[in-house]
């Protein structure tokens, strides 16, 4: 049986990017079980004091920590050595080498990333934007767009779309029905990057089959039969190649995956 450890998070800030890291660096080992404990805006020795002591009294006790202020940073990394704590500094090499590589010494300020300037504004509008737009909604203003996603029902549009408002481009996402009308304006958006969503039937059916379960609606046959399911596929397929628009299959994509996909096709389309 695998050792389990107690993985003890500590940032000066949120603890976004740190909690990121440890989310791809747990994942390259298989048998790591650990019990995950996070500490946000630590900024006193005392603070620190603290979470040592509480990772003496827990056996397997290791730190990650992004801390920037420098003085800080080599109080809990000495203070972990002395009580022969694991501790993993994520930021501070990279920021002396960077410093190094720029010429110009950094200011070590905690949530410096979290700054209230334009591109903060623009990340909030476009969650606005794409969050009243989501599903279809308000579809008569497309041309505002940054993103407009189109794909049959639970091919992840709506936290694909999520993702990329967090990352500052408004969003649109339309289910596809096609026995309803299409929006107009598509056809004639050139501005916009239109990209379809596609996934493998019998994976939408599973996903469809446990929506209506929690639904408890009895009466959507045709929602969860596959023979119909393959149909809404193959003709979202036909019609995004009609229009020559771009396609991502989403069936073994995380939404991070999706998003980098759209991101890039967009810088693709800016060098043309």
């Amino acid at each position: 049986m695998n050792e389990k450890y107690n993985v003890y998070l500590v940032s000066d800030s949120t603890g976004e990017t740190l909690d990121r890291i440890f989310l791809s660096l747990k994942s390259q080992f298989a048998n790591f079980e650990y019990e995950k404990k996070e500490f946000a805006f630590v900024r006193t020795e005392q603070q620190i004091d603290k979470i040592i002591n509480e990772c003496i009294e827990n056996e397997n006790s290791l730190i990650l920590y992004t801390i920037v202020e420098t003085k800080l940073a080599k109080y809990i990394s000495s203070q972990s050595q002395n009580k022969k704590v694991p501790c993993f500094g994520i930021l501070g090499n990279l920021i002396l080498s960077f410093s190094k590589l720029l010429n110009q010494k950094a200011i070590h300020k905690p949530s410096a990333q979290h700054v209230l300037d334009d591109d903060y504004y623009r990340r909030i509008e476009a969650i606005q934007f794409t969050m009243s737009h989501d599903d279809g909604k308000k579809i008569d203003d497309l041309q505002n767009a940054d993103i407009i996603l189109l794909g049959v029902s639970r091919t992840s549009k709506t936290p694909t779309s999520i993702y990329l408002a967090n990352r500052g481009f408004k969003t649109i996402n339309i289910p596809l029905v096609f026995n309803q009308k299409f929006p107009e304006g598509l056809n004639f958006n050139k501005k916009t990057c239109i990209i379809g969503l596609i996934a493998d039937p019998e994976r939408l059916a599973d996903i469809r089959r446990n929506r209506v379960a929690i639904m408890k609606d009895t009466n959507l046959k045709d929602y969860t039969d596959l023979k119909s399911i393959k149909k809404e596929v193959d003709d979202s397929k036909n019609f995004f190649k009609k229009n020559n628009w771009p396609v991502i299959d989403v069936t073994r994509r995380s939404v991070e995956e999706t998003a980098a996909s759209i991101l890039k096709i967009i810088e693709i389309r800016k060098h043309k």
